[in-house]
């Protein structure tokens, strides 16, 4: 629960479709989908892996605020309490040669693959705020350990500018970017997001050598899905 209460999401009964986007290092490319949680529970051990990953990072403790253990019912109260996009994996094709909605299942999509083999990441897309200022949305990005590097991270983060005003926002909001969140800063400046604001010490983080905790500053980003 937020500050402002429980914040509901819009209801979106019909998933959007899925979208084929280019752009890895790997020259591979990544089938975007609109994942709801009936579809999830109705594929084989994909609840329990994203759960896996994502607990994984909250334990590292240095980009999610979230502490103490992540169990799979919290783990799917808080992401699906959102809408969800996954992005899966597909190796080129002679159809596959340019970014654009695309008709194909998950399924399909995973070609018999393990989900560690095949899922790029995935995140979700929430109101930032209640009521009035619910048509501001914020997201949460993992992207799995084995795909950091590959620019998956990049590909997820420009589908999300193409699903989040389909979902009907009109800008976004990341409250807590930490300052060592390099990778993260770069990425949302590339996508045109601007600093709003630096709020200091906002996170309590695990140091990258693991010796202990420390306090670190983060970055408010904000983009417009307007055009003015």
């Amino acid at each position: 629960m937020s500050a402002y209460g429980v914040i509901k999401r819009a209801n979106n009964d019909n998933p959007l479709p899925p979208t084929l986007w280019p752009g890895s290092k790997l020259g591979t490319y990544v089938a975007v989908h609109h994942l709801t949680l009936p579809t999830a529970k109705k594929l084989d051990g994909l609840l329990e892996y994203l759960n896996i990953i994502f607990a994984k990072e909250v334990e590292e403790g240095r980009t999610y605020p979230q502490e103490g253990e992540m169990s799979q019912d919290t783990f799917e109260a808080y992401f699906f309490a959102a809408d969800v996009f996954i992005g899966i994996i597909r190796q080129p094709k002679h159809e596959d040669i340019t970014k654009g909605t695309v008709e194909i299942t998950i399924e399909k999509a995973r070609a018999g693959r393990p989900w560690e083999h095949c899922v790029a990441g995935y995140y979700y897309i929430k109101p930032n705020y209640p009521g009035r200022s619910s048509h501001i949305c914020n997201a949460g990005f993992v992207v799995p350990p084995i795909h950091r590097g590959t620019g998956y991270g990049s590909v997820l983060a420009e589908s999300y500018v193409h699903y989040a005003p389909k979902l009907g926002y009109q800008a976004s909001v990341f409250n807590l970017v930490y300052v060592n969140n390099t990778a993260s800063i770069k990425l949302w400046e590339k996508l045109d997001f601007i600093k709003a604001g630096k709020i200091p010490r906002a996170g309590r983080l695990r140091r990258k050598d693991g010796e202990g905790e420390e306090y670190v500053d983060a970055w408010v980003f904000y983009k417009s899905f307007i055009e003015s």
